[in-house]
């Protein structure tokens, strides 16, 4: 059954080039008129000049890239946008105190002078792009070395961006698409002075919390907004009390209509990272080599974070942003690997290869280019695994960490690093006593569930049973003066040749300088190098020999974190037998979620008075209910948290915050039967703000749209 499975899922690829999967695709804006004859076909009533238009104020120049991985858009003429909960989660968390609890009370600015500075925060706006591909490769042969081709990249990458910024306040940026095989330039406008203005308590923001994470139905209302201000001159600017807000050159429209089942939308954001043309050796590598270790030793982390959250308010506040990170990846790898088994992935990958394989029998340039990638892949195997281990275990404590910055101070040393070290380590120490036995569980136990699989070589440890590791690995953590402040500060406080000694001889740093140099030794990172560079230059190789053989197909580049286009339509699905999800979730969901006892399922009283009252304004749909959330077919990917999801006329109906569970593998591989992305209905999200929040005043900035 299984051979002939597979013998299907190749007859199947032989009609079905990987670029032109139904609803797949991360398109470029510049190059969006290649498309709008199908998004037209598919219900779009605007063009792809209104989406980018250099000339002229197009939707591009509302979408944002906002701090480094996530996206925004501007949604009034006043700088006020809007983008997820998850991606203001950290700057919420700054500003909140156990006496000043934003994160679970929420925050409402009712003026502007009571918006909050986020230092640190800054938000992108694309000026323009362009092809760059002729300058970059501008000296680059097919006698270059690829070493050599480095070199003359970067060098003309450098020259191309002085010359475009030359004269402006702008910053540029190339990325490489395909692989290195084009290039695009992109001028941006970077703004430093980004204002919390409002975010809901975690209750609304995070309801469901790691539970409902990457699940459908969805009942979150995941956003958060700030304003950005700038000069007088409209110019970005360091903070400043004199800043002014923001004019954007376009702001989004907000349609009350919402959506239906089978309407078109767009997503229009920054995803960050997809692995669409891999082989697979690297589908293989993630679904039954990496994933696994990642998952399992992020269980054991979380565990005991979650554990420690259920204490105490404190340790809820101090463990929430690290447990959101974690928990993020280690959900996200679960259903990766089980959509890879699903859709037979590996099995997919061989068979379209096999047909490249064919194509290139008689052509020198790509004949081999599989078999030397394979080769390459068996070779970096060897190290990622042990790499796996090290990120995800051997960092996985707060203890092994600070011996970083410990052998750091050995090895470069200086009284600056020092004196940081002893103040962050004072402040470490305040609440030593709740957080070290949470820390020192994950540090043996991580540890622990290396050693029983045998990657743990370099621990030097004779025993015969796991009991007697975790012994040995009590005494290293409680012998540390990492862990006893008046060893540390004795430590730090020694003559300069005396202390790299006794840094040397810590038991904490003893262990974390053989596992690195086990792990990183200089045989095994060159090995890993060698084996990484060869595989990009020979994608670059196969995704070029690719078009070649699907001429008329219209590929798009792997996810870079630059602004890209996804279409697709409403659609519900079903995840097994016997279960169809509808498209969209109602705040009657949440009531049926409800549970007291289960902190991510708490309902705010207010919330729920609202619910009581049927007290929806004019947020509600057709049938009298208040939509939370929807899903849709659109293909996205990390870095579309917070992206605008536009109806046929370019109006905001919703924010994109996740991806359903059972098509999180579209990294990989698209499947339109599963992979969704999952929004927050606008509808919901100012209703939170209206009638929840009382903050009328925000939403009478924006432009409502009712038909």
């Amino acid at each position: 059954m299984r051979k002939k499975l597979i013998t299907l899922i190749a007859a199947t690829l032989l009609l079905v080039p990987t670029a032109m999967r139904a609803d797949e695709g991360m398109w470029i804006p510049m190059l969006l008129g290649r498309n709008q004859a199908a998004m037209q076909k598919a219900g779009m009533h605007i063009t792809a000049q209104d989406i980018y238009d250099v000339n002229n104020a197009s939707l591009k120049d509302a979408v944002l890239l906002f701090g480094s991985g996530c996206t925004g858009e501007f949604v009034s003429q006043e700088g006020l946008l809007l983008t997820n909960h998850h991606c203001g989660y950290s700057y919420i968390v700054r500003h909140s105190t156990v006496e000043h609890d934003y994160l679970t009370n929420g925050f409402w600015a009712m003026n502007r002078s009571e918006e909050i500075p986020c230092p640190g925060l800054t938000v992108t706006r694309l000026v323009r792009m362009e092809d760059v591909t002729r300058q970059v490769l501008e000296g680059v042969t097919d006698q270059t070395s690829e070493q050599d081709r480095e070199t003359i990249v970067e060098k003309n990458i450098q020259a191309v961006c002085a010359k475009a910024v030359e004269g402006t306040h702008y910053k540029a940026i190339v990325k490489p698409f395909y692989y290195g095989n084009q290039y695009f330039m992109y001028v941006n406008e970077v703004f430093t002075d980004v204002r919390l203005v409002g975010a809901p308590p975690s209750n609304i923001g995070k309801f469901g919390g790691d539970t409902d994470n990457w699940m459908w139905p969805r009942h979150t209302g995941d956003f958060s907004m700030f304003r950005v201000y700038v000069g007088k001159d409209n110019k970005p600017a360091a903070y400043s009390k004199d800043n002014v807000p923001y004019r954007p050159l376009k702001h989004l429209e907000i349609s009350l209509k919402g959506v239906d089942e089978g309407d078109f939308t767009f997503v229009f954001g920054y995803p960050g990272t997809t692995r669409r043309y891999v082989t697979h050796d690297y589908v293989d590598m993630a679904a039954n080599q990496t994933n696994p270790v990642r998952i399992a030793l992020r269980t054991i982390r979380l565990d005991h974070y979650n554990a420690a959250m259920r204490r105490s308010a404190g340790q809820r506040l101090k463990y929430a942003s690290r447990v959101a990170s974690i928990a993020n990846g280690w959900k996200k790898w679960q259903g990766e690997t089980l959509g890879i088994e699903r859709l037979h992935g590996v099995e997919q990958k061989i068979a379209q290869e096999e047909q490249f394989r064919k194509w290139a029998a008689d052509k020198p340039e790509y004949r081999d280019v599989l078999d030397q990638m394979e080769d390459n892949y068996a070779k970096m195997r060897e190290v990622e695994l042990e790499w796996t281990y090290f990120s995800e275990a051997v960092l996985a404590s707060d203890f092994m960490r600070r011996t970083i910055e410990l052998r750091g101070i050995a090895s470069r040393g200086d009284d600056g690093r020092v004196e940081k070290m002893l103040n962050d380590s004072r402040k470490y120490f305040e609440d030593f006593e709740e957080h070290s036995p949470v820390d020192k569980a994950i540090f043996i136990e991580c540890f622990t569930y290396m050693w029983e699989r045998g990657f743990a070589p370099y621990m030097n440890l004779k025993h015969t049973t796991a009991s007697e590791v975790e012994a040995t690995l009590e005494k290293i953590y409680d012998k540390s003066a990492l862990n006893n402040p008046k060893k540390l500060e004795k430590l730090l406080g020694m003559k300069r040749e005396k202390m790299i000694h006794a840094i040397a001889k810590d038991p904490a740093v003893e262990l974390f300088a053989q596992a690195y140099d086990y792990c990183y030794s200089d045989k095994k990172r060159q090995q890993y190098n060698t084996a990484d560079d060869n595989i990009q230059r020979l994608m670059r190789t196969y995704i070029r020999g690719m078009m070649e053989q699907y001429p008329d197909s219209n590929f798009f580049p792997d996810a870079n974190l630059t602004l890209r286009v996804a279409y697709g339509h409403v659609e519900g699905f079903r995840p097994k037998d016997a279960t169809y999800y509808t498209a969209y979730s109602t705040i009657d969901g949440i009531m049926e979620k409800e549970n007291p006892d289960v902190y991510d399922y708490r309902v705010e009283p207010r919330l729920k008075e609202l619910w009581q009252k049927k007290d929806y304004g004019h947020y509600a749909n057709k049938k009298g209910e208040l939509p939370v959330a929807f899903i849709a077919t659109n293909h996205t990917t990390g870095g579309n948290s917070g992206s605008p999801v536009l109806n046929a006329d370019g109006q905001l109906v919703g924010i994109n915050f996740d991806r359903c569970w059972e098509g999180t593998m579209s990294d990989l591989l698209f499947d339109p039967a599963y992979c969704r992305n999952i929004s927050l209905d606008i509808r919901y999200c100012l209703f939170i703000i209206d009638k929840y929040a009382g903050a009328r005043h925000l939403v009478d900035e924006m432009t409502l749209i009712d038909n």
